[in-house]
């Protein structure tokens, strides 16, 4: 015979344990350089700008000479 609870825990005390397990809305913001909707505290995906500086290059249009 398995181990069993010794009792039934009542629904509020299920609920204030699980509380925490709710999904949270992103913060997103919009991108100085290019205004479009980034996540806050991350860098731009499509310009590639953080706090007013690049920090990734990302690949331009390419010209053909």
């Amino acid at each position: 015979m398995p181990p069993l609870p010794k009792r039934k825990y009542p629904k509020s005390r299920q609920g204030k344990r699980r509380s925490h397990l709710a999904l949270k809305m992103p913060h997103v913001v919009d991108c100085p350089g290019c205004k479009s909707p980034r996540l806050a505290h991350h860098a731009c995906p499509l310009c590639g700008m953080y706090r007013g500086r690049e920090v990734i290059s990302l690949p331009g249009p390419e010209l053909d000479s």
